[in-house]
């Protein structure tokens, strides 16, 4: 395989990003033509969309779409196939992503990627290489070197690109970054966020039966790049997630949600360190619980940070949890129940030197700037981050050369290649001191096997 050239992204290039990206200044024209290279669709024309990975949370973004043409549906399990196909009459079925894109490459403008983690990078690049528009779910990718490579290939053949953290489209998310940014709460150094996940098996041993496989499902086409083994129901439908292989685990799977407005509202370029703590790691399937640290450094005016990643049960201990409990004041949660004396299953909390940002839910939609009472009249700055038009129409736009998304690529996997640094420190179980640049561990050459990994015959990126 040849050697890829990757362009570093430096603290100068993100923070310039950053402010195109969270205050939406002449960001269409930094990026207007980054379609220009895909088909030609006017705003009056509906796009041919493929969907790779058609079950799950594919068929809800498919059906989020369906304004468009629906002209190719890919699963390897053909009772999905079979039952989605049933809703879109018109699209042609594959079980093969490889051999839909080679078939239908001149019928299709753009691309979701909808699979389980260790395919969104290779079915990704391969659709950007036929200079597809992809909307890609979370975690970007499943390792640190695609999210960068998915950069790069969505700048080379100016593609319109979205990763599916929905987050990302909430005007509670924008509004915490302008008030972050306006100097609300002060200079932020912690910032701590919390998840109830895994909901899903961690912490396991590799099974050791060999079920025959499913006449439904296409076992070596699940596997893809990933190493061969034999089908397990352990695997494979859902829960794919907690294993190292497939999966990317509880952080994998929340973090692009979770700490997607802070890392936005506090421009976080790369960490120079990041520590793992963990019950029990086999190297199989990822721990049932884990607590990471990523240390960020001074950014320009901005303080250094510390960031803290809670999952499994673990939250920020009562020192942490005091500051917003006895700050805050007869506020309900999302289901409009008393929050009470206890933090909310998941959630966020940026700690400033002049107050703290809260905010109860995955998405950073809903937040509470603490202590209530010293913020009860608290305006707010002026808009500057435009509102968005739904997350999937924002794609959409963008692929008919309208504004890029608020979340393409180029936002995306950064914060995809920094959150997948904290699997790599749990992986290694070591604490890692990163030079972001050169994508390297600088103390541990451990590292590099969980950076980059290898990739079967014929799935290679």
């Amino acid at each position: 395989m040849a050697k890829k050239e990757f362009s570093p992204i430096t603290r100068r290039h993100f923070l310039g990003q950053s402010v195109i990206v969270t205050t939406g200044l002449s960001f269409a024209a930094a990026m207007s033509t980054r379609a220009a290279s895909a088909r030609k669709v006017s705003p009056n024309e509906k796009l041919n969309i493929a969907v790779i990975g058609a079950g799950g949370k594919g068929s809800s973004d498919t059906d989020s779409v369906a304004s468009e043409n629906i002209v190719a549906l890919c699963d390897i399990d053909d009772n999905t196939l079979k039952a989605r196909g049933a809703k879109y009459g018109g699209a042609k079925l594959f079980n093969d992503y490889r051999k839909m894109l080679d078939e239908m490459d001149k019928q299709i403008d753009a691309v979701i990627v909808a699979t389980p983690d260790h395919h969104h990078a290779p079915a990704s690049i391969r659709a950007m290489k036929l200079r597809k528009h992809v909307y890609c779910q979370k975690p970007l990718t499943h390792s640190v070197y695609e999210a960068r490579l998915m950069r790069d290939t969505a700048r080379k053949y100016k593609v319109a690109t979205q990763m599916g953290n929905q987050g990302s489209a909430e005007s509670g998310l924008r509004r915490a970054i302008e008030v972050i940014q306006a100097g609300a709460i002060g200079s932020v150094k912690q910032v701590h966020v919390w998840s109830n996940r895994p909901i899903w098996p961690q912490g396991m041993a590799r099974p050791t039966g060999t079920p025959p496989v499913p006449p439904n499902i296409h076992w070596d086409l699940f596997l893809g790049p990933a190493p061969e083994r034999p089908y397990h129901p352990d695997y494979q439908p859902f829960k794919w997630r907690g294993w190292v292989d497939y999966g990317t685990g509880a952080l994998g799977d929340m973090a692009c949600h979770t700490a997607n407005m802070p890392f936005r509202a506090l421009k976080l370029g790369y960490p120079t360190s990041i520590e793992a703590e963990t019950s029990e790691f086999n190297g199989e399937s990822f721990p049932k619980k884990s607590k990471i640290r990523f240390e960020f450094p001074a950014r320009e005016s901005l303080a250094p940070v510390s960031f803290f990643w809670y999952d499994g049960g673990n939250k920020p201990g009562d020192d942490v949890a005091e500051q917003v409990l006895n700050r805050i004041e007869n506020q309900k949660d999302k289901d409009g129940k008393p929050m009470g004396r206890n933090l909310p299953g998941s959630g966020c909390l940026l700690i400033g030197d002049k107050g703290h940002l809260f905010s109860p839910d995955d998405y950073g939609a809903r937040f509470f700037l603490l202590p209530e009472k010293e913020f009860a009249e608290f305006k707010g700055p002026d808009q500057t981050i435009p509102r968005s038009p739904g997350h999937y129409k924002e794609w959409l736009n963008a692929c008919k050369g309208g504004t890029p998304a608020f979340s393409n690529f180029d936002i995306a996997a950064y914060l995809t290649e920094i959150i997948l640094l904290g699997c790599v420190a749990i992986r290694t179980g070591k604490k890692i001191e990163w030079n972001g640049p050169k994508m390297r561990a600088t103390n541990t050459p451990d590292a590099a096997q969980f950076v980059k990994r290898h990739y079967r015959k014929g799935w290679e990126v």
